[in-house]
Parts: C-alpha cells; structure tokens; sequence
C-alpha cells in the first residue's frame, strides 16, 4: 500500500471518528469550555464535519447536536483554513436569514478556528458565540488557533489507539501528535503533557520523567499511572532498572522484567510485565534524568518506537535542564534577598544600638538625664503628637526634633525648620504661610510657605516663644484646623503636617505676662521634652569633649592626639552658661590655638579673666564667692558680652554674636533682666 493510500485510509478514519463515534470524549468538553471562557462567551462547541452535515463534540451554552452543513459558519471556517469571525450576523447577508441567527439561540457573533490536519486538511472547528454583536482582540484568537491545534491532537491520539496503521504510519502519526500536544508547553506543564499523551497513545500504564540525584537517587518531575496524573516521589536508584538508564544506556525489558529485578516492590505492585528506559542528557553529554514507561503487558521492540521516545527524551532533557537553571537561579537569588534582608536588618539593629546608647542623631553621652529623654523619644517619635521641647540655649533642642522626625512614619519627607526669633515681625506670617503676588511691598511674585512645603512631613518651630501675638492666632487656626490662607489670599490651603515647636522660655511664665497665648500653650504641650542642661549632665562632658576634638581635628587638620586631666577638669568645673554650644566652640577654638599634640584649656580659650590680679568679679558668683542664680548669672553674662563690645549689640564686633543669640532675642533677654546697654559701665 502505498503513500497516498494510506493517507486516504487516515482521512477517512478520521471522518469516521468525527461524524458517527458517540459520545464525545471529556477532552473536547475540557475544550470548549476552556474557548469559551477564554473568549469570555457564553456559547463555545467543538464541531467536526461529515460530507454533508455537521457534528457537535462537545458544547457550552447550546443544545442542539447538528445541522445541515452548507448553512454553517463552520463550513466557511472550514472553506478558508483560518480564523473565521462574523462580528455582527444581523449585518451579514450570507447568515442574515439562517435558523441560527433569526430563531434559537439568536447568534449575533461567531467566531471560529478550523481543525486542520499535519497534511492540510479541514475536519472541523473550534467556535465560540455570542447573542450580542462583538469582537476578539489579538489574544483571544491567537487561543482559539491553539485550541484548535490541541483539538487535532487528540484527534490523532484517538486515531492511534482505533485505527490499524502500519509501523511506521503509526510513528509518524505519534510524533505529529505527541509534538502538537507540547508544542506550547514548557517546564512542569510540558512533563505532564508529555507522560498524559505517551501514556495514552501507547497505552501503558505507566509513565514518569525523572532527574537525576546525588548518592544513587532520582525524583520524579511527572508521572502518570492508570491515565491519571499521580503525586511526585523520590525514590532509590539501587536495584531497579533505571540504574543502568543513569548511565547513558536506553533499556529494554520488552517482558518478564520482574524476572531480572525479583526484589523491586514497584514493579511487584504494578504486575509489570514490561519496562522502557530512556536517558535524559544535558548539555554537557551528562546524563541528568531518565523517561520511563511501565506496562502489565509486553512491550514492541520495534526500534522505530525507541526513535520517536528518543526524540521526545531529547526535549525533555532540554526542558530539565533549562528548569534546574531557573530553579538554581531561584535558589541563589533566594539566598542573596536573605543576606540583603539579614545585612539590612543587623545595619539597623547597629545604628538603633548607635544611636541609643552611644550617639542619638549627634546627642552624645550616657548620663541618666540625657538616657531619660531619649527613651522619651524613642516613646513618641512614631507617632504624630504635638511636640513641645524646652531647655536652655545650646542644649541641642534641634537635635532631638530631627531625632524625632527619623524616627516617625514621617521621615521619608522634609523636616522644615523655621526660627522663629531670626525673622522679623513684619515677615514671619509670610514666612510660615505664604503670600500671594502683591499681597505688601516686595511681594514681586506667588512664594509658598513653610507649612505648605512642609506638608506631609514635619515642622519645627524654634524660639516658638518669640513668635508675635497675631501670628500666634493663625498658628493655633493651623494647628487645630490644619489649614490656612496665605497673606494676601482668600484661597485655604490644607496641609498635613505634625509639628514639633521648642523654646528656651518658660512658657508658662509668659502666658501669665500675657505675651503667650493660653490656647496656642495647651495645643503645643501635648508631650513636653525638656532637654537637661550641660551643668546637668557633668559625666557626658569627657565624651563629648572627645566627640568635638575629634572632630575638628579631622576638619582642621590639626594633629591632636588627647586631652590632659588638668584640661579635661577645667572643662567639666566650668559652668556652660551656653551649654553644648559653647562647649562646642571652646573645644574649636582649642584646637584651633593648641600648639602641640595635646589640647590646650587655657582661662583666654575659656573666654575668662587671666591669673592678673583684677577688681573686677567674676561673673557666675557674687562677692562671697556663692553661686548666683540663673536669672542673675545671666544677666551678669550679657554685662560681661556688653563691656567687652562696649555696648554694641549687632554686627561682627556686637555682644549678640559673642553670646551666639540673635541680636532680637538678645533684646528681648535685656528687656526681660532689666539690662540696658550701659549697664556694662556700672559694673
């Protein structure tokens, strides 16, 4: 028989398959409904044609099961070997008035792909309908193609297992197949493809691909037993026919194979009669796998057969190899993301240890004072309460306000700092809230404010004590409202914002004088900090000494390898009327005039009288040589700043600049002590 006889003997047998056999195979209802949702239809069949009529496999959402050929949309499907789509059949004069279309189940759309064989031939299509007029875009028709094609196979595979071929039709029609099957498979999907299709077109019991293991041992990737898929295992290469498979060796134990291994409990259990091994190689000619066929039966030795199973090994090994990649490549980026995510978590839990018990955003020491405020902080930090911080000058009020802000779900925005004291009355309401273009003199464009830019992050408020009584009214609009106008606007900006204010005042005390408003008081302590001063807080003063010659010794290039006790002495039984500041400048100005290798704390570094004796007293004590108060030590420190610039309160030689305070709080202070300028000649 030749050729074309025999490809006539196929055809007809596939004809056969499509018109008489009954009732349709699960396969094809699996198929329609998969074309069916994937085209999201509510009718989807699977059609296969006779000479005259059509046949319905299988069917979503319509019940009817033929109809006369020559009025289908299948057979223009069929007729064109592509995609056949009618958008709207209502608009179509070829469909217009068919049964289909003018009566149940009034089809409005069709779409359809047709079955066509290796050789070219039509049988049938995969279609989907709708009653409403629509379309497919490019995804959905490129999956009706596919489900087509996967229609074909199993068309073939029946026709494999019904239809007497000779050998060699049979092995072509099993490669055609089996390959049309996996075509579009990969990796897990692609090897339980492959052991379904093998397991059904040869009708073996069993089939499983397996990788290869370390110390005589293999695992399973897919494994199909009784024409159902069955779990994956792992299992002992000893004593078992595959062990000679894992060395490059197709086996064969066409029958009797329980003979030759008697003490294999798989093969006991599964009465196997016969066994097909066939290695998987890499690309390294290393054998990394094997697929194997079990049978209660005995197996052809035709090595026809073992050709086509080779080639399927061959791809399979391909496909093995490829997902070890992936998965090694999974492993090690796996392992890469923990080191990141452990480094990263030592990196922080380094820092918090930094910065809790060494040096807290710059706040260096360990005394109980300071320990105390920071685990405040700690406490508050990540939330969006109100912040009031207090303390002296110098104290490092800021410091603890950008700690809070590091540490709040804030910290990815700005933190906007506004000094209050250091802008002038007139501006300070523009400052914080904006103006608009000509709202005063100067205004020559649109500024945004403070607030405004601070919005969805954090505002400090420094010197909050200096702030003007007007502005004090807008500010506790904001702050209980969270909106303003900018000057000169009627338009209301809303802002969020959590606001951290600080002050060297007492507050209190200036809400009794009436120059604090009560209500804006209460709206800004909602959690009070104070911050110690330096004279507090004598233990921390060798640790930040040592912090700031560190330094500035870096900074200025100057070779200071330590402190002497004498000079560490002086430093801690000075007063620090200017707190960390001061302490910061002197430790400068030491190293900036220290002479050799060890600093040097001199009574002119420290900014006081020399040994000579002198009249004059000095400033932190009276005449009895008793510690004065802090409201009197202040005072006597801005005579003394007065008398060495005789009386000049700004500008580079002024008294505001020696005592590092803006030349306004610095009249606000006087104000306050009752000092005037020319107290400096009466003392």
């Amino acid at each position: 028989m030749d050729h074309s006889q025999h490809e006539q003997d196929r055809l007809a047998a596939l004809e056969r398959l499509s018109v008489f056999e009954t009732p349709p195979e699960k396969p094809f209802d699996d198929l329609a409904a998969l074309a069916a949702q994937v085209c999201a239809t509510p009718m989807a069949m699977v059609c296969l044609v006779g000479e005259h009529r059509q046949v319905f496999k299988a069917r979503v959402g319509v019940d009817f099961d033929g109809s006369p050929l020559e009025s289908s949309f299948c057979a223009h499907a069929v007729q064109q070997r592509d995609l056949f789509i009618v958008p709207d059949t209502a608009a179509d004069d070829r469909f217009v008035a068919t049964a289909f279309v003018t009566g149940e189940p009034h089809i409005r759309f069709y779409a359809g792909a047709p079955l066509v064989t290796a050789d070219g031939h039509a049988i049938g299509t995969v279609c989907v309908a709708d009653r409403v007029p629509r379309e497919l875009d490019l995804s959905q028709r490129e999956a009706l193609r596919a489900l087509a094609r996967q229609a074909v196979s199993q068309l073939e595979l029946r026709l494999l297992r019904t239809t007497p071929l000779p050998a060699q039709r049979r092995a072509e029609v099993l490669l055609r197949a089996i390959t049309q099957a996996t075509a579009t498979a990969t990796g897990s999907a692609f090897f339980s493809a492959l052991v379904e299709h093998l397991a059904t077109a040869l009708q073996v019991r069993r089939v499983f691909i397996a990788e290869c293991l370390p110390n005589d041992r293999a695992r399973s990737r897919a494994v199909w037993l009784d024409q159902v898929p069955q779990p994956n295992f792992e299992y002992s290469l000893v004593e078992t026919p595959c062990m000679k498979v894992t060395g490059g060796e197709t086996c064969l134990y066409s029958h009797e194979v329980r003979r030759y291994f008697p003490t294999n409990p798989v093969l006991a259990r599964l009465n196997a009669e016969s066994y097909l091994g066939v290695p998987l190689w890499g690309s390294t000619r290393q054998v990394i796998g094997h697929m194997v066929l079990v049978d209660d039966k005995p197996m052809s030795e035709d090595p026809l057969w073992i050709s086509v199973l080779q080639t399927f090994a061959a791809r399979a090994g391909v496909e093995l190899e490829r997902e070890q990649a992936e998965e090694r490549l999974r492993s090690a980026l796996a392992e890469v993301e923990s080191l990141k995510n452990r480094l990263q978590a030592e990196n922080v839990y380094l820092q918090e240890e930094i910065r809790t018990e060494h040096n807290f955003e710059e706040m260096v020491g360990h005394s109980p004072a300071l320990l105390s405020l920071l685990h405040k902080v700690e406490r508050v930090a990540d939330t969006d309460s109100t912040v009031l911080i207090t303390g002296e000058t110098g104290t490092g009020k800021e410091l603890i306000a950008r700690a809070l802000h590091s540490r709040s779900p804030r910290r990815h925005r700005a933190l906007v700092k506004v000094n209050c004291g250091a802008v002038p009355a007139s501006l300070i309401e523009s400052e914080l809230f904006g103006h608009v273009k000509g709202a005063f003199t100067g205004a020559l464009e649109k500024r945004a404010g403070r607030f405004e830019l601070a919005d969805g992050g954090t505002i400090f408020l420094d010197e909050i004590g200096e702030l003007p009584l007007d502005t004090q009214v807008k500010l506790l609009r904001v702050l209980q409202e969270r909106e303003f106008e900018p000057v000169g606007s009627s338009r209301t900006v809303r802002v969020d914002v959590r606001i951290i204010a600080a002050t060297n005042r007492n507050l209190a005390t200036e809400v009794q004088a009436s120059r604090f408003r009560s209500d804006l008081f209460f709206r800004l302590n909602v959690v009070p900090l104070t911050v110690p001063p330096l004279r507090e807080r004598p233990e921390d003063i060798p640790l930040l000494v040592t912090y700031f010659v560190a330094r500035f010794s870096k900074k200025f290039a100057r070779n200071i390898e330590g402190v002497p006790r004498s000079a560490m002495d002086r430093l801690v039984s000075y007063p620090w009327q200017g707190n960390i500041r001061e302490l910061q400048n002197i430790v400068e100005r030491a190293v900036v005039m220290s002479p050799g290798p060890q600093l040097t704390i001199d009574p002119e570094v420290l900014g006081l009288p020399d040994t000579a004796p002198s009249n004059r007293q000095q400033p932190y004590t009276d005449t009895s040589g008793s510690t004065l108060s802090l409201q009197d030590a202040e005072r006597r420190h801005i005579i003394e700043a007065l008398r060495r610039t005789g009386g000049v309160i700004e500008g580079p030689a002024g008294a505001a600049l020696i005592l590092e305070l803006h030349p306004n709080t610095l009249r606000s202070r006087m104000k306050k002590l009752g000092v005037t300028r020319a107290a400096h000649e009466m003392s």
